[in-house]
């Protein structure tokens, strides 16, 4: 069985990154294609492989039926796959996971609108009107709320990383990037959403996947990014490296990056610059440099 993804610019689509995060963090394989927002790529895409879709993400399931919406592949992905726990196995904190899912599906517009979800920045104000604070105060009393009612101890809403947390992913993300203000506790969220590992491969592809979304730009002073620090590293020229195969898909060496003093090759521009972005979210290269 093979799955497909649509998926729109990683930096900027929210409702890709739950659809992908319900593949990645709990080891689901999945084949993605993406297309840019705001153009004419992401209507050709669904109507040529993903119809009846209107909107990213989608699913198709080998040359069968299409699930649409980031809900409903959540449910299709947790029926399939019940060893994977997208859903806690308590019966009471399953029931809490399902009720701030719901609520997440459906509500804080006024977060949405005001802050839209870009990784690829981050601000030190950005003067969030009434009804954006409604809905902070409301997420943080449904967030406590959770983790009261199904006990979790852990970062996460209701135990273990479960669907309730990827669906609140991308509203951690706008607390970071809109530095908006949240209590001790919300913020604590906010960190292990941005420290988790497929997160931060979803973010570092975000920041080189294609030109900025002029639609998402703001004029707010920035501050740096709050999630955790990547190592340094940098794109060079040329295709010496020492290693001579990708360590992604085994492929010959054709673009290189460097990092402390020394040189390591990549199969595309893609695969490097990704890398390049945070390199200790990738496992494969950590492996490779011999750093795990």
């Amino acid at each position: 069985m093979t799955y497909h993804l649509a998926i729109g610019d990683r930096g900027y689509s929210s409702w890709s990154l739950r659809g992908w995060l319900l593949f990645d963090a709990f080891g689901i394989p999945v084949q993605t294609k993406t297309a840019r927002l705001y153009t004419d790529e992401l209507p050709k895409l669904l109507a040529a492989e993903f119809a009846p879709a209107k909107t990213a993400p989608a699913l198709r399931i080998d040359n069968g039926p299409v699930v649409m919406e980031s809900l409903a592949i959540a449910e299709e992905l947790a029926s399939r796959h019940p060893e994977a726990g997208h859903w806690p196995s308590d019966p009471t904190a399953r029931a809490v996971a399902r009720s701030v899912t719901a609520e997440m599906h459906a509500g804080f517009t006024a977060l949405r609108s005001h802050c839209p979800m870009n990784l690829r920045v981050s601000y030190t104000d950005c003067a969030p009107p009434e009804g954006v604070l409604s809905d902070l105060e409301r997420l943080q009393k449904v967030w406590a709320w959770a983790r009261q009612a199904s006990g979790a101890q852990g970062p996460w809403l209701c135990g273990g990383y479960s669907i309730a947390d990827v669906f609140f992913a991308p509203v951690a993300t706008r607390i970071a990037t809109y530095n908006l203000p949240v209590g001790a506790e919300a913020q604590a969220y906010v960190a292990a959403h941005l420290a988790h590992p497929s997160f931060r491969k979803w973010r570092a592809m975000g920041l080189v996947d294609g030109a900025d979304q002029e639609y998402y730009r703001r004029d707010y002073p920035t501050r740096p990014w709050p999630g955790p620090k990547p190592l340094v590293a940098k794109a060079v020229e040329g295709t010496e490296a020492m290693n001579a195969a990708c360590p992604y898909s085994g492929k010959p060496v054709n673009h290189v990056l460097e990092m402390n003093g020394q040189r390591w090759g990549f199969c595309n521009a893609f695969c490097r610059d990704k890398t390049v972005a945070d390199p200790e979210a990738w496992p494969a290269f950590m492996a490779m440099i011999g750093q795990v």
